[in-house]
């Protein structure tokens, strides 16, 4: 039986409607592990560097699809709460045009700029091919990457969560399979690695995309509509803290990426990958519960149910400290043998990597509860709110604290960095969630 947006949510229900589409991120992360496990393993640690190098710019252009689905999907959640179902149904396709026009634009810049960019990021000679090579792939089906994004979003909004979650998993499951067989079978290196996870993503996409196209069974269905600019900016705006966090967290980790390579070289990038690999798993259990609640709080919002809002808050906060401290103990526990599946060859980058990990773990216990104070915002259509949030939290605190700590802690300083971000953006999300109480009646 389908769980409706309407319905009151206890915490079984809660998980019940939220585990498809925590499932579904954690498939989406399956993009980049696959690939740097097959590249790592396969192909050599120059190539994963240079994979790792370029990724920061690659996730730039597919994230304005996230920007379109998360604040998109807050708008037609809203809409839908007021009653206003073929409104709704227009919003949702002016969506996808947009997102469509977007990743035709972003594909040219990409590949336009994918060589230049690769140096300015540090590439050497012996990994900016293989930078240019991966990129290029991999932006030429950049409108394939932000539809899944797009639709991981509006699945939800549809309360057709199990879908969103099959057609993420048979993108992941593809993309597997393929690296198995592109790069460790057929010895293809970072070109094999680049089209399994292009094939994956136009399976999450385009699979997606047929489905809103015909007649079917769930709230939303794509129609003829022209477009509307005041709705389009409306969205974005709304959605730019999403945006944000993904272009600062690029732009961070380019910077991250600076920083290792003056402090430990090579080897410093091939470790900032294996745990951003670490990161992309238990972060998109957070971001895979932002992401399901997130319309079923624009619905109340859209209604004036403020009591259904002050519970989804309460109920939100908790789980995000309990999956918090239990991420902090699996990531400590497990930083050894997570560092051997991707380094193991190497003695000396696998201690380093698992040494980083163990640090980087105490993060996990704050980040939670700041992506959800950003995402709690944006459901509310207060796009402004959630991009301080997100702005504040990456590129500010994370800059500062990547380039002010490892002159205090040398190496570990890099480490240490995100659990001070984390640490100054919850003070950020606390005020936030007090000032704005009155307004929203959460609390």
């Amino acid at each position: 039986m389908n769980i409706q947006l309407s319905e009151h949510f206890t915490y079984h229900k809660l998980f019940r409607f939220c585990l498809p589409t925590v499932a579904m991120m954690l498939f989406t992360s399956l993009y980049g592990i696959a690939d740097g496990y097959f590249i790592s393993n396969y192909v050599g640690k120059t190539a994963f560097s240079a994979v790792n190098l370029i990724m920061p710019f690659l996730m730039i252009l597919a994230c304005f699809g996230f920007m379109i689905g998360t604040g998109g999907s807050a708008l037609v959640g809203k809409t839908l709460g007021e009653g206003a179902q073929e409104r709704a149904q227009r919003y949702f396709t002016m969506m996808v045009y947009l997102t469509l026009i977007l990743g035709a634009v972003l594909t040219v810049l990409g590949l336009i700029f994918m060589r230049p960019v690769a140096r300015w990021l540090g590439a050497t000679d012996a990994m900016l091919d293989d930078c240019v090579v991966y990129g290029n792939i991999m932006s030429l089906f950049n409108a394939a990457f932000m539809l899944q994004y797009l639709f991981q979003s509006f699945f939800v909004v549809a309360e057709k969560p199990q879908l969103g979650f099959l057609a993420t998993a048979a993108a992941g499951m593809t993309n597997i399979v393929l690296d198995a067989l592109f790069v460790a079978a057929f010895r293809w290196g970072v070109a094999g690695a680049a089209w399994a996870s292009v094939i994956g993503q136009c399976i999450g996409g385009i699979l997606p995309l047929l489905y809103f196209l015909r007649p079917n069974s769930s709230r939303l269905r794509l129609q003829k509509t022209g477009l509307e600019g005041a709705i389009l900016w409306k969205a974005c705006f709304n959605g730019s803290s999403e945006l944000m966090t993904n272009i600062s967290t690029s732009v961070v980790g380019m910077l991250y990426n600076f920083q290792l390579l003056r402090y430990a070289g090579e080897d410093g990038i091939a470790a900032y990958g294996v745990i951003m690999y670490t990161q992309m798993i238990f972060a998109a259990i957070f971001i895979g519960y932002a992401i399901g609640t997130g319309p079923i709080i624009s619905f109340h919002y859209g209604a004036g149910h403020h009591d259904e809002l002050r519970s989804m808050l309460k109920k939100s906060v908790t789980v995000m400290v309990a999956v918090g401290a239990i991420m902090l103990f699996l990531a400590r526990g497990l930083a050894a043998p997570l560092a051997r599946i991707f380094v193991g060859y190497d003695a000396g980058l696998l201690e380093m990597t698992g040494h980083a990990l163990g640090i980087y773990a105490f993060s996990f216990v704050l980040n939670g509860l700041n992506i959800f104070s950003s995402s709690f915002f944006t459901a509310l259509n207060d796009g402004g709110t959630s991009a301080a949030i997100s702005f504040l939290r990456t590129l500010v605190f994370q800059t500062s604290a990547v380039l002010a700590l490892p002159f205090f802690l040398d190496l570990d300083g890099i480490w240490w960095a995100i659990t001070a971000a984390e640490g100054g953006a919850l003070a950020v999300s606390a005020l936030f969630l007090m000032g704005k109480r009155k307004r929203y009646h959460y609390l």
